[in-house]
Formats: structure tokens, sequence, C-alpha cells
């Protein structure tokens, strides 16, 4: 059996499932908080992460803190902070790709407006890429906790912001708590994304199982889903995803904290691999799970087994599964046969 230690925060990478806020670390946080005078609640500046146990879901738990959360992301100072920190984490764990999803809606009232928000931070994207290396897309994201009408506002915003260079919105998606609203509902505003050439990014198949994957399949015609793991409960679906080329966004930790599943060994990363899935590992919210996407990569290869080649594949996935100009795949491309390469210390 190959030595598996070769450095993973060394190995190129794409992380295409981070949301704007949850990308905080809590020194950033806490500082943008003192600057806007807002106390923080001490389950916000613990370091012990958000966890409930197995034997209960804890997406409210998790809702609510993120809300807490994003009160402290107010004006264009701290839409700028955002950006610029999830640029720098990123890129000291080799990140080459970073697709970071925000929905306008909740920054707006403190820079005057959703068009404003887009304004700061495609254009931060764009200073922060060229500071970093980091090539940096934005994802729209609209919530179900929200009118459906209102994601068809988000998309024709999204839709004048659409591009493929850095700090241009490459896709439209759809999240927060799986059991809210009517799928179809929705589809309206994936439609008119579409339409203007952005890509689907839908969560589903977290909190609920197969029968709203493919809900979220025939609807919202996904190019990726956001976690998409419960589809490996009925093997006919995932074959469905595998043969249509949708590629999975797998959370490990944040699955495990909010109690989907007991211990990252149970995700099942495995079985989507060993169906031909493509999948992309994410972080999802660092900021409450404190876990980064290198700790993601360190799970695989913990609690999952895969060889520094399955991880080197696994990174390669992950940069297929962006939605980068070929021309940069394919230099990340070599980069990663470079690590795998290199003699594991």
């Amino acid at each position: 059996m190959e030595d598996q230690r070769r450095d993973l925060q060394a190995l190129p990478k794409a992380h295409v499932h981070l949301h704007f806020t949850g990308s905080l670390d809590v020194d950033t946080l806490q500082n943008l908080a003192a600057h806007h005078g807002i106390p923080l609640p001490p389950e916000l500046t613990d370091r012990e992460g958000l966890k409930v146990p197995d034997s209960r879901r804890g997406w409210f738990k998790f809702q609510r803190h993120y809300d807490l959360a994003r009160r402290a992301v107010k004006g264009e100072h701290s839409l700028r902070t955002v950006v610029r920190s999830a640029a720098e984490r990123e890129a000291r764990q080799a990140v080459r790709r970073l697709e970071l999803q925000l929905d306008p809606t909740s920054y707006a009232p403190s820079v005057g407006g959703l068009h404003r928000v887009l304004d700061v931070v495609c254009d931060e994207a764009r200073v922060a890429s060229a500071a970093t290396g980091v090539d940096i897309g934005i994802i729209v994201a609209s919530s179900r906790l929200r009118h459906p009408l209102d994601a068809r506002t988000l998309a024709r915003l999204a839709a004048q912001y659409a591009g493929d260079g850095a700090g241009e919105v490459v896709a439209f998606g759809l999240n927060n708590d799986e059991e809210v609203g009517d799928t179809a509902a929705w589809e309206g505003a994936f439609r008119i994304a579409r339409a203007a050439g952005l890509k689907s990014v839908p969560h589903g198949g977290e909190l609920r199982g197969p029968e709203h994957v493919r809900d979220v399949v025939d609807y919202l015609q996904p190019d990726r889903i956001g976690h998409g793991v419960r589809t490996v409960e009925s093997p006919e679906l995932l074959q469905d995803l595998v043969a249509k080329g949708i590629a999975f966004e797998v959370c490990p930790a944040s699955n495990v904290s909010l109690g989907i599943y007991d211990h990252p060994a149970a995700v099942p990363l495995r079985q989507l691999l060993d169906a031909g899935a493509h999948v992309a590992l994410g972080a999802d919210d660092p900021l409450l799970f404190l876990s980064d996407l290198t700790d993601q990569y360190r799970i695989a290869r913990d609690d999952h087994g895969l060889t520094d080649a399955e991880l080197a594949r696994l990174a390669q996935s992950s940069i297929d599964a962006s939605f980068a100009t070929p021309d940069k795949k394919s230099r990340w491309a070599q980069e990663i046969n470079d690590w795998l390469a290199t003699e594991a210390s």
C-alpha cells in the first residue's frame, strides 16, 4: 500500500461549496462585530464548533447561529473583508478555484440595494483573485425561506453579472431548509438563470432523501447538487445522476455536525466514488463547523482510506466540477500531477 503522507494542504484543488458569511473564521468575525459594535453570543466564539447529537438534526440551531453571525456583515467594508479573507484562506490551502455563494438579499440593506452588493462583491473578487492567485467565481443563491418570485428577481440580477472571468457570476443556486416549499415553484427562476448562461447549483439530498433529489433534478436541472449525499439511498437514482454527469458537492464535516451522519466514516463518500460520481469536497461553513477544505481531504484519507492517488483524482474531480475555463482547468490538472509525482514525506 502506498505511503499516504503527501501534504494535503499543498494539493491543488477547487472549492465550490462555500457560503459567504460561513467562510469567515472566528477572529475575523469578531473583528467585524467589534467594528460595528455588535455583541456576539458565546456560541459563535467558543471555538468548539456547531455539533448536534446524531440522534437529531441540527438545522435550526445551525440557521440561528448563521443568522447571528450575518448581523456582523454589514456595509462595504465587511463585504470586502469576507471576500478577501476567504481568498487568503483558500490560497493557503492551494485552492486554485473558489466559487463563493451568497444571497445578496441579506446584505442589501446595509449598502443600498441588491445591485450594490454584487458590485462590491464582484469587484473585491477581482482584486482578491489578482492578489492571491485564487480564481474566484461568484454564485448567487436564493433562499427557500423566501417567496419563489424573489428568486426570479435574483436570477435576473445574477444574469446582469454573468461571465466566466474572475469576479463574475457563474451560477445560480437555491439553499436553506430543504423541508420548506415546493421545489417546482423555483423552476422559473432557474430557467431565467440558464437562459443567461448561468449554471444550476441547488442544494438537495441532505436533510431529505432521494424523493427530494428527484424533484431537484427534474425541476431545477442541476449541473451540480449541493450535498446530494442521500441520493445513495436509491441506487437507481444515483446511477441516473451519474449518467447525467451531475456532480456532488460533498461536505463531510457539515453532514456530521448537523447530525445527518454520526461519524465522518458514515458519510457515503466511497459509495459515490464507487458509483462513478463526480465529487467535489466542500467545507460549507468553516465558521460554524471549524473545519476547512483541507480537513475534508483529511477525512477522505483517514476515515475513508483514500490513497494519495485517489485523493489526487478527487482534487481533479473538484476542478472538473468547477465552472472555470478549460485552459485554467488544464493548467491545474498538471499541478495535481506534479503533486502526486513528489515523494511522500
